[in-house]
């Protein structure tokens, strides 16, 4: 006699992170131009000016930044993934933004899936916070982020809903600030593992 050799899709918001990472990512890093030229020269060009340069200088800024895309930008560690801080022993100055996904509760409508919390954590050298015109880098960066995210629907996240922003002081040399959302997770989405036939 033969039975159902697919075995029931597992679903878990858990399991779809990692795309909603990506997904995140591609919202910053390339689909908000010019305002990811913004966020990239924040974070890679640590001089005052970064903003506000011209002539030569503007070009020699803006061929950096366009060597950078996602993947560069994870390789040299100006996106930090998981929750480490490391120093090279000669490495360049640099701000980082650190993601992460924590509080994960029961969607209200479909308690099967989960919604969490997205926390950017962003966090400058303190001697290069200032910028001109009075501006500080890791509010810069902040802003760029809540500009862009902030009431997004994300396709497989939801919609981002703004929580809250706070100081972050690491040490006398590192702090920023922590800006985070809610992510209420769509019905339909990755968050599921594909059936498996039974042989």
């Amino acid at each position: 006699m033969r039975r159902d050799l697919i075995k029931p899709d597992i679903r878990s918001s858990f399991l779809s992170c990692e795309k909603d990472t990506e997904t995140i990512l591609r919202r910053l890093f390339i689909e908000s131009r010019p305002h990811s030229d913004t966020l990239k020269k924040l974070l890679i060009v640590n001089t005052k000016d970064c903003l506000t340069a011209q002539g030569d200088k503007l070009q020699y800024i803006q061929e950096k930044i366009n060597s950078f895309n996602i993947k560069t930008l994870i390789d040299k560690q100006y996106i930090r993934l998981f929750p480490k801080l490391t120093f090279g022993e000669h490495e360049e100055v640099k701000s980082y933004i650190l993601i992460s996904f924590d509080n994960f509760t029961p969607n209200e409508t479909n308690p099967e899936y989960r919604d969490c919390t997205v926390t950017f954590d962003v966090v400058c050298h303190t001697d290069y916070w200032s910028l001109d015109n009075f501006q500080l880098r890791p509010l810069k960066i902040v802003g760029y982020i809540d500009g862009i995210l902030n009431e997004t629907k994300l396709s497989g996240i939801g919609r981002f809903h703004f929580m809250g922003c706070s100081q972050l002081i690491l040490n006398e040399d590192l702090s920023g600030y922590t800006l985070m959302y809610r992510a209420v997770h769509d019905v339909d989405g990755d968050d599921k593992i594909p059936p498996v036939l039974e042989s």
